[in-house]
C-alpha cells in the first residue's frame, strides 16, 4: 500500500464497530485495523490530494465520534498520514507504554472548546468609564487640542488596558470552568477572540459543564460572544 491514513489509536480489545463509515477522501476501501499488542490503530487508505474540505472532516470525526461512544480513544488530528502499514505498527510498539497511558488518562472523558469574543466598543467605552487618564487624552484628541504625543499616548494606554483586561476576564472564565474539568489548554485566540481554551471533561458531566458554558453568556451580558462546542474527541489531551 503506498499510503496510510490514521484516524486514531485505541485498546485492541476495544469494540470496532466500523461498519458504514464513511472514509477521508471517500476511498472504496472502509477503515481497517492495524493491531500490535495490546493496541490498535484505525486506517484507511491514503487519499490523493489530501485537502481539509468539510466532507472530509466530517467523515474524520465521525469515525471517532463512533469509537469514543464505545470507549477512551487516542485522536489523530485531521491529515495525519503515515508511508505503509509497518510504519504504524512500528509507532504503536515504540509509544506502546505512553499510548496506553495516555488511553487510561483520558478514559471516560471528552474535550469541549471554547472560545470568546467581546465588542470592541464595549471594551473601549469601559476603558473610558474607568480610567481618568484616557478620557482626558481622548478629549484632547476629539477636541483637536490635542498634540501628536497625546494622540500616541491614548492608543498605547488603550492597548495596555484592553490586554490587561482581556488577560483577566480569560483568566476568570478559565477559572470558573476548571473546577467542572479534569484538565485544560489555553491555545492562541483568533484575531477577534480573546479566550481559547480546551476543557477535558468527564463524560458524567457533559451536561453539566454545559450549562455552565452557556451560562456564561447569560451573566456577561450581549457584549460578548461565547461559543462552545462538544463533546469532542480529545484532540488537545492526547498527546
Amino acid at each position: 500500500m503506498s499510503g496510510v491514513y490514521v484516524y486514531a489509536v485505541t485498546r485492541s480489545d476495544h469494540p470496532l464497530r466500523l461498519d458504514g463509515l464513511r472514509t477521508v477522501g471517500g476511498t472504496e476501501e472502509p477503515p481497517r485495523v492495524l493491531v500490535h499488542g495490546p493496541l490498535a490503530a484505525v486506517v484507511s487508505a491514503a487519499p490523493p490530494g489530501l485537502r481539509p474540505k468539510r466532507r472530509d472532516l466530517a467523515a474524520h470525526q465521525e469515525l471517532q465520534e463512533r469509537l469514543m461512544a464505545d470507549g477512551s480513544v487516542l485522536p489523530m488530528r485531521f491529515g495525519l498520514l503515515a508511508p505503509d502499514d509497518t510504519a504504524v505498527t512500528t509507532a504503536l510498539e515504540h509509544k506502546g507504554e505512553e499510548y496506553t497511558r495516555r488511553l487510561g488518562e483520558l478514559h471516560g472523558t471528552a474535550e469541549f472548546n471554547l472560545k470568546a469574543a467581546r465588542s470592541q466598543d464595549d471594551l473601549l467605552r469601559e476603558v473610558l468609564e474607568e480610567s481618568e487618564e484616557a478620557r482626558r487624552l481622548n478629549r484632547h484628541t476629539r477636541e483637536g487640542s490635542g498634540a501628536y504625543e497625546d494622540r500616541l499616548a491614548l492608543g498605547e494606554l488603550v492597548a495596555r488596558q484592553v490586554e490587561a483586561r482581556q488577560r483577566h476576564q480569560a483568566e476568570e472564565i478559565v477559572g470558573r470552568l476548571s473546577a467542572l474539568a479534569r484538565a485544560s489548554v489555553v491555545a492562541d485566540p483568533s484575531q477577534d477572540d480573546f479566550l481559547n481554551v480546551s476543557f477535558l471533561v468527564e463524560r458524567a458531566r457533559a451536561d453539566e459543564f454545559t450549562a455552565a458554558g452557556q451560562g456564561l453568556a447569560h451573566d456577561y451580558g450581549d457584549a460578548y460572544d461565547f461559543r462552545l462546542r462538544g463533546p469532542l474527541p480529545p484532540y488537545s489531551f492526547a498527546a
